[in-house]
């Protein structure tokens, strides 16, 4: 075993909540990653690396063939994981606290790099030492194992959380588990193995990956109906195109999101609400997220096969696009916000390309402007809820607090660009053609405006939310201005 450190806890007054120990009680030996942490710090590293250093992280394979060791010292000394807001496990945190103050010995010990493992004992302060890798000898195991019984020959306490640590688990006075994994708890029951506590804290499965995959977001590829509603030549087969393309859309999107979610988590965990999300607090891991977007993706493109070439290669646009915006452009002002409108567009033209029916013009014109004024109200949103909380920006996105006006007068003309678009396309002879009453349809224009100039009002007093998308979703008032624009089109028909 490799002792990187020892770091001495300042420990304070014993509370009166505290567990009582007696004198001389075993040493209690803590995991981190997936135990102490609900994430792994492995992963997480590797993830701010390919997100702010990618020429770096393509070398990982590299580093990785000289061992898991080296691989996790190599990385710990490109990166900082921000220790103060990685997803712990609160019951057990909890715990070990009361026990500090009681006066029991706490020992991290991790297969973690010791850079990152001193940093988290400093950070929590209630460890007497940190034993973790050395980047030559990978803590973990049957390693950690030896390291343990040599240290301790009275024995130890041991928490795990995965099959790695059975091992620690059988060989220790009393084991207990944090957040175990299938795997672990079939293996300790075959082998009857009792556990002295459980710490769960994490979301069950289902729910932590329904909530990364954002389904209220496929509301947007509902653009890709549009084209075919307009043309209003509405066929049996040509519906069922567009919903096989509006499926295609939804599974790719759902796996776009889990990337930027990935790619984000440092940033998310800082954020008041965005550290909910499932891979920032550590519900969901993060290998199964990357499993589940290869999969979301390949599935998006196998049914995009049943379609017209075209939309195939406006998919591969979008997922092209839509990763490059979570690799790179989503930090660059300005381009960012343009770059999410023009993909309002691209879904547009994706619902012709899947029936074949032309797109008009003034269309793509309205959904640019309208989109436009979207994604900037979005990010207005942001930088209004920062300076609410006293804080500055520190999500990377490139915007500073003296930007919000500036940013409100883009949004604004642009909003209300679309609205003139509106005007002029329902003025022409087109409409006409496909309408019977088509004057009626200068009674949606008023709604427009209401609609536009009550999302920008709130967004200025700071009630709205920071996913307009959301917003517009479960907002009554915008629900029922929705409902009377679907009716007025139905009348003018």
């Amino acid at each position: 075993m490799s002792v990187v450190g020892t770091y001495t806890s300042p420990k304070g007054s014993r509370s009166l909540l505290a567990p009582e120990f007696p004198e001389g009680a075993r040493p209690l030996c803590v995991d981190l990653d997936g135990t102490l942490v609900k994430s792994d710090t492995l992963v997480d590293s590797l993830l701010l690396l390919l997100r702010t250093r990618p020429a770096d992280a393509m070398k990982s394979p590299l580093w990785a063939l000289k061992g898991k060791a080296f691989l996790k010292a190599k990385v710990t000394s490109l990166v900082s994981l921000d220790v103060a807001h990685l997803p712990y496990n609160e019951p057990l945190l909890h715990y070990l606290q009361e026990a500090s103050l009681s006066g029991r010995k706490l020992y991290l010990t991790t297969g973690a790099d010791g850079g990152l493992a001193t940093r988290v004992a400093q950070h929590l302060g209630i460890f007497d030492e940190m034993l973790a890798s050395d980047g030559e000898t990978n803590l973990t195991g049957k390693n950690k194992l030896t390291g343990l019984q040599q240290r301790f020959a009275g024995g130890f306490d041991y928490v795990g959380n995965a099959s790695v640590d059975l091992p620690l688990l059988a060989g220790s006075v009393a084991p207990m588990v944090a957040n175990p994994d299938l795997g672990l708890s079939w293996r300790l029951k075959s082998k009857k193995i009792g556990i002295v506590h459980t710490f769960e804290d994490r979301k069950p499965l289902h729910r932590a990956m329904l909530k990364a995959l954002r389904p209220h977001q496929w509301a947007k590829n509902a653009l890709l109906l549009v084209p075919l509603l307009l043309a209003h030549t509405v066929r049996l087969s040509a519906v069922l195109q567009v919903l096989l393309g509006f499926v295609c859309f939804s599974l790719c999107a759902s796996g776009t999101y889990l990337v930027n979610d990935l790619l984000d988590i440092e940033a998310d965990r800082r954020h008041p609400k965005k550290r909910l999300r499932p891979f920032a607090s550590g519900d969901l891991k993060a290998t199964t997220g990357a499993a589940l977007a290869l999969l979301l993706v390949a599935g998006s493109f196998a049914g995009a096969m049943f379609l017209p070439r075209d939309f195939l290669t406006l998919l591969s646009l979008y997922v092209v696009t839509t990763l490059s915006y979570s690799l790179y452009l989503k930090r660059v002002v300005l381009v960012d916000v343009v770059l999410l409108s023009g993909l309002y567009a691209l879904r547009l033209l994706a619902g012709g390309a899947a029936v074949n029916v032309a797109i008009s013009p003034w269309l793509t014109g309205f959904s640019l402007f309208l989109f436009l004024s979207l994604a900037i109200v979005k990010r207005f949103s942001e930088l209004q809820n920062t300076l609410a909380r006293g804080h500055v920006p520190s999500n990377g996105r490139g915007y500073l607090l003296v930007d919000i006006e500036q940013l409100r007068s883009f949004g604004t003309a642009s909003a209300y660009a679309s609205v003139v678009v509106f005007s002029l396309y329902i003025s022409g002879h087109d409409v006409v053609a496909l309408y019977r009453h088509a004057s009626r349809l200068w009674l949606m224009t008023p709604l427009m405006i209401l609609w536009i100039s009550r999302v920008w009002l709130l967004a200025g007093r700071g009630a709205m939310d920071e996913d307009p998308v959301l917003f517009a979703l479960t907002d009554r008032t915008s629900l029922l201005i929705g409902l009377f624009v679907i009716i007025i089109a139905l009348t003018a028909i």
